[in-house]
C-alpha cells in the first residue's frame, strides 16, 4: 500500500493544545458495524460487558527532551559551542540513551553534549555529560553519560522537560499543567517519551464504574519512543522501517487474559500502544504469552489480529503509522468516514483530543 492511501484533510484548528476538564468529559466516536455514534469517554461501561478485560499501558512519561549545548574542539584548539536539543528514545544500557538531535546534521561521534548547562565561550558551567558514540543513518545518536542508572534518571527529571508531541510545542512552551496532564491516573513505571494518549482520558472514578459493571483492569507497559512522532517519510509501505520500543507483557497479566478470551470475554485494549504490545506477544494460535523485550511491529491493513477484540484510542494524524494501525483494525473506508465525521463535528484531534472506541472489523460481538 502507499502512504498516500491514508492521508485527509484536518484543519488546523482541530488540534488540541489542552486536555478535556475533567477528563472523563471528553467525547468518544464509537465506530462499530460500519456505524457512527457520539457519545463522551464517561459512557465507555455501557459498551463493555462483563467478563470483558481492559489492557491500559501503565508506562510513565519522563521529561525527555533535553536542552544543552554541543562542544567540540576546534583546528585551533577552542572549544566550539553550539546549542542542541536532545529527545530520548530508547534506553540502551543504564547510562546509554538513544535520542534524536535538534539540529542534528553536524553531530558527530566523539561530540560531548553539555545538557541542563549555561555556557559562554569558553567558560564552561557544571551540567549532565553525556558523549555521542555513534549516529545511525535514521537520525538515531547513542549518548553514553556521566551518570548512571538512578543518578541519571534523577538528573534527567531535574533538567528535562516534558516531551510534548510537535504539533502542539509548535502552538505554545510546556508548562507546569503538563506534568499532570501529560500523564495517565495509573501510570507506574518511568521510561515514556510519549504518553500512552488514549489513557489520559481515564479519572478514578471512570475506573471504579468499569470495575463495578464486571469488567477487569490489566497492565502491560510499553515505553513509548520519540519515533512516534516522526512521519512516514517513503511512498511505499514495504519500505517503512518501525523504531523499536520496549515492552512488557507479566507472566500474570498474559495468563489472566487468556482466561478473559476462554470464558467469551473481549479485550480491549487502552490505545494502540497496549494492542501493539499484546500483539507482540500473541502466537498464530491465539494464546498471549509473557513477553519481555523490543518491538518494531508495523500493522497496515491486512495484518491478521490475533489478540484485540476492541480499541479505544484518540485521532491521529494523517499518513501516520497510528492511522494505518486504526484503519487495519476497524476498515479503512470506515475510518476515512469516522474521520471524515469526527472534523465536521469538531471533534479535538491528536494527544490532548477526544477519543474513539473502535469495534474490529472482523469481530463486531
Amino acid at each position: 500500500m502507499k502512504t498516500a492511501d491514508f492521508d485527509f484533510d484536518l484543519p488546523e484548528d482541530r488540534i488540541a493544545l489542552r486536555p478535556a476538564e475533567p477528563r472523563d468529559s471528553a467525547r468518544l466516536l464509537v465506530v462499530r458495524d460500519g456505524g457512527l455514534e457520539d457519545r463522551v469517554v464517561r459512557d465507555l461501561p455501557d459498551f463493555l460487558r462483563p467478563g470483558d478485560a481492559l489492557v491500559f499501558n501503565d508506562t510513565r512519561v519522563i521529561p525527555a527532551r533535553m536542552p544543552g549545548s554541543r562542544h567540540r574542539i576546534g583546528d585551533d584548539g577552542q572549544t566550539l559551542s553550539v546549542p542542541v536539543e536532545a529527545t530520548l528514545h530508547h534506553r540502551d544500557a543504564p547510562d546509554v540513551w538513544s535520542a534524536f538531535m535538534k539540529p542534528g546534521k553536524r553531530i558527530k561521534p566523539g561530540d560531548r553534549i553539555v545538557f541542563g548547562t549555561q555556557w559562554d565561550f569558553a567558560l564552561i558551567f557544571d551540567g549532565l555529560e553525556a558523549e555521542v558514540v555513534s549516529k545511525g543513518d535514521d537520525g538515531l545518536v547513542t549518548l553514553r553519560f556521566g551518570l548512571s542508572g538512578p543518578d541519571l534518571d534523577a538528573a534527567i527529571r531535574e533538567i528535562g522537560v516534558m516531551p510534548l508531541p510537535p504539533y502542539i510545542s509548535a502552538k505554545r512552551a510546556e508548562d507546569d499543567r503538563d506534568r499532570d496532564d501529560y500523564q495517565t491516573v495509573y501510570a507506574a513505571h518511568d521510561g515514556s517519551v510519549a504518553a500512552p494518549t488514549a489513557g489520559l482520558h481515564f479519572t478514578p472514578e471512570l475506573l471504579d464504574a468499569i470495575r463495578a459493571r464486571g469488567v477487569s483492569t490489566h497492565a502491560v507497559t510499553l515505553h513509548v519512543g520519540a519515533g512516534t512522532f516522526l512521519p512516514v517519510k517513503v511512498d511505499d509501505l514495504a519500505e517503512h522501517r518501525m523504531h523499536s520500543e520496549w515492552g512488557t507483557v507479566p507472566d500474570h497479566t498474559a495468563d489472566a487474559l487468556n482466561v478473559v478470551r476462554a470464558a467469551g470475554g473481549r479485550i480491549v485494549c487502552v490505545g494502540t500502544t497496549s494492542l501493539r504490545l499484546l500483539e507482540s506477544a500473541t502466537g498464530e494460535d491465539g494464546v498471549i504469552r509473557p513477553f519481555h523485550g523490543d518491538t518494531a511491529i508495523f500493522i497496515t491493513p491486512g495484518y491478521r489480529f490475533r489478540a484485540a477484540d476492541v480499541l479505544m484510542t484518540n485521532f491521529h494524524l494523517p499518513k501516520s503509522t497510528l492511522f494505518m494501525l486504526v484503519s487495519a483494525f476497524a476498515g479503512l473506508e470506515t475510518m476515512r468516514a469516522a474521520y471524515a465525521h469526527a472534523v465536521a463535528s469538531d471533534y479535538r484531534f491528536y494527544s490532548y483530543g477526544d477519543g474513539s472506541l473502535l469495534f474490529r472489523k472482523d469481530n463486531p460481538a
